[in-house]
């Protein structure tokens, strides 16, 4: 068994309801119950490039990669994995560890600060490892730039002592395979992109990929679901898996308490109004982006700054969390003087768009 199948979970406190309380108020904990559904909670992530749903071109592309590593023995080239968060490309790593057997070992560009933080990774790596670095494009320049030469040739020289005095210790590393994740591939260097074997470029997914994401997420959590009310979550998860099982928890809660477990339209419509994601995917802070933006500054242009300041949020909050749905929804276009908002955006709050608005609808 590789590493990343070993799942462990806490069971909980088991002991009996105190005495005096109510029959209709006594819950009874099944600890057996209990565990198969945090494990259920862990295991939403599909282990193979077969289960893996969407992305039909990069798990094809990839299984040409492992297939042919495989066959001649090799550990494969290095892999980089670029795209918005929540499309898979953790799991993706994970997938790519397990079909080749391997053990995964994961950290991400922050943590590497220092050499000396990668070369810790780098030394305890064993022939065949499969190294996770999300978010590369934020790792320290002194770490990158030993990269390099772990990529390319399995070895790190390693500082030791400082001045004059420094020696330099070369450390030979098993050949091992980077899977690297990026949102955003403009920041990476090019020598180090250029190291990489195999770019693979993950797309939003379609709503027809995302009611399968849905359909078989409830199956795995054992919640009853049919395909309309698996469709309405789709439709509103903005395009993204992620967002997709976490819709689908929070539609689960409602059922559990107001549908008796069951969910059908009405209660994944119901249950959506309750948690503020309308029909669009937009949720609370979407809307309040474009209301400040059409209500508050007449539809723009306005800057990223003063729709922050009117919203109550950071300027990189509206700018990484809202701004690129917004923008690929349709709602909002970005231009040189500032942020404006199209017809759709001022027909999605109900208002009609003055004359002249940017949008064909």
């Amino acid at each position: 068994m590789s590493d990343i199948e070993r799942t462990e979970f806490n069971i909980g406190n088991t002991s009996a309801p105190p005495r005096g309380s109510s029959s209709s108020d006594e819950r009874t904990v099944d600890p057996v119950a209990q565990a198969v559904e945090e494990s259920a909670e862990l295991n939403l992530r599909p282990k193979s490039l077969t289960e893996f749903i969407g992305q039909p071109k990069v798990c094809g592309q990839l299984d040409l990669v492992l297939a042919g590593a495989r066959s001649r023995g090799v550990a494969p080239d290095h892999i980089l994995l670029s795209g918005p968060p929540g499309l898979g490309k953790t799991t993706m790593a994970m997938i790519i560890a397990q079909e080749l057997g391997s053990s995964l070992r994961m950290t991400s560009g922050p943590a590497l600060e220092r050499a000396g933080d990668l070369a810790a990774m780098l030394s305890n790596l064993m022939e065949g490892d499969v190294l996770f670095i999300d978010e590369i494009h934020r790792i320290a320049r002194p770490a990158e730039e030993m990269l390099y030469m772990a990529m390319e040739d399995f070895r790190i020289d390693v500082i030791v002592g400082k001045g004059p005095g420094a020696t330099s210790i070369p450390l030979e590393i098993p050949p091992f395979t980077l899977v690297a994740a990026t949102t955003r591939s403009g920041m990476l260097t090019g020598p180090l992109r250029d190291r990489f074997g195999f770019t693979a470029q993950m797309e939003f997914y379609a709503t027809d990929d995302l009611t399968e994401v849905v359909t078989r997420a409830a199956g795995i959590l054992g919640v009853e679901i049919d395909h309309d009310a698996a469709v309405e979550i789709a439709s509103r998860s903005r395009g993204t898996p992620r967002i997709a099982n976490r819709l689908l928890r929070r539609v689960r809660d409602f059922a559990d308490v107001h549908a008796g477990g069951v969910i059908d339209l009405g209660a994944a419509r119901a249950a959506l109004v309750v948690f503020d994601v309308d029909e669009a995917g937009l949720d609370r802070l979407d809307r309040a982006v474009l209301n400040a933006l059409i209500r508050g500054h007449g539809g723009g242009p306005v800057g990223v700054g003063s729709l922050a300041l009117a919203v109550g949020e950071e300027p990189g909050t509206v700018e990484e969390v809202c701004e690129p749905y917004l923008v690929r929804a349709g709602f909002v276009a970005r231009t040189s003087r500032g942020r404006i908002a199209t017809a759709a955006a001022w027909r999605h709050l109900g208002l009609e768009p003055p004359e002249g608005t940017m949008g064909l609808f």
